[in-house]
């Protein structure tokens, strides 16, 4: 049955028309000639007789009775039909207007073939696209809600502690340091979570210029020496000079996320290696640590958001929002490239950025 829709849909437009009229032809040639002989018997048994123009006229009006006779009884039949069909399509589309996604029009169906198999299959993708993104939507408040929920508990928690008289200064200090803490990291996803939504809307202003991407990484390591010092890594910088046009601010914050990550997943007197240079692709930034790796798993759904990887990876570099890379991934593709991770559990992780030059 699919083959035969697939032979349908291949015959040219002059084809059809050339049947539609072929089978009008027929139709018409069918009923003038049962109108000729029913004519012919008519006058016959009335014993009437008429010249060639009246019988001629007599047996064109006939025929066009039977033309409009068989037509209405074929309306008439196929008219259920045709109800049943658009019903069928009016119903599938209140489903999906009411949020019920789970449509699925059967496609063969021999209803839904011919000149309708276009329409029907445009209702099946509309409802799976439609789906998808409900899925989304969930999960993203689901994480969202999770993301707050924790920071909460703990103000929540550590506030009610500090009701108690009896505990010391250096105690009230500790607490209250936390309680500040635990506050930046609720305004730092409320940041990202706007960044993130401006990128994916298309909204974020983007103003490429000329930049020097090897001054831009060189900065961003000066500013990130009290972390990699405090951890004593091993810091190696190799970068080529290269000029891309991009947007500087945007540009900023994939390499401090970058950095960043590295510094914070590298072991206390690991290494890390910073490297520019030019390909035919383009300019490519690679950021290497030897920290603990990432599982295959993991590397497939890293630039999902709030997707955090090894549980156990996390807790021991600290907790995040789970954004940073996704938001990385968004700037990267607003500027016509592309970021991959290549890993092994134990052996480090390489962040790999290429830009059009």
């Amino acid at each position: 049955m699919r083959g035969r829709r697939r032979h349908h849909e291949k015959l040219p437009f002059a084809v059809r028309v050339a049947g539609a009229v072929l089978m009008m032809l027929l139709a018409s040639g069918a009923a003038f000639t049962v109108a000729f002989f029913l004519t012919r018997w008519v006058l016959s048994a009335a014993g009437a007789e008429w010249s060639d123009l009246p019988r001629q006229l007599l047996t064109w009006f006939v025929g066009m009775l039977l033309l409009v006779a068989a037509s209405t009884v074929f309306g008439i039949l196929a008219r259920p039909k045709q109800l049943a069909f658009w019903n069928e399509i009016n119903a599938a589309l209140k489903r999906i207007a009411k949020g019920d996604f789970n449509v699925n029009l059967d496609q063969e169906d021999e209803r839904y073939q011919g000149q309708f198999a276009g329409f029907i299959e445009t209702i099946n993708q509309m409802a799976q696209e439609l789906k998808q993104m409900e899925t989304l939507r969930q999960e993203l408040i689901s994480n969202v809600s999770h993301e707050i929920q924790s920071p909460l508990t703990s103000i929540r928690g550590f506030a009610n502690t500090l009701q108690n008289e009896g505990l010391s200064l250096e105690e009230r200090r500790r607490y209250l340091s936390i309680i500040e803490m635990e506050s930046a990291r609720l305004s730092k996803l409320s940041d990202n979570l706007l960044k993130l939504t401006s990128l994916e809307s298309e909204h974020q202003p983007f103003e490429p210029r000329p930049c020097r991407l090897d001054v831009q990484l060189r900065n961003v390591v000066l500013a990130c020496e009290p972390q990699w010092l405090e951890k004593s890594l091993e810091l190696e910088v190799d970068l080529t000079e290269t000029t891309v046009n991009a947007d500087e601010q945007l540009l900023l914050q994939v390499w401090m996320n970058l950095i960043h990550n590295a510094i914070k997943f590298t072991p206390h007197g690991g290494s890390l290696h910073i490297s520019l240079d030019k390909t035919a692709e383009g300019a490519r930034v690679r950021v290497t640590d030897t920290g603990p790796g990432i599982a295959p798993e993991d590397q497939l759904r890293v630039f999902e958001r709030f997707y955090k990887g090894d549980k156990s990876r996390t807790r021991t570099a600290g907790s995040g929002s789970g954004l940073g890379l996704a938001i990385a991934k968004k700037i990267v593709e607003l500027h016509q490239g592309r970021i991959l991770v290549a890993s092994r559990v134990g052996a480090g992780s390489t962040f790999e950025v290429t830009l059009p030059l």
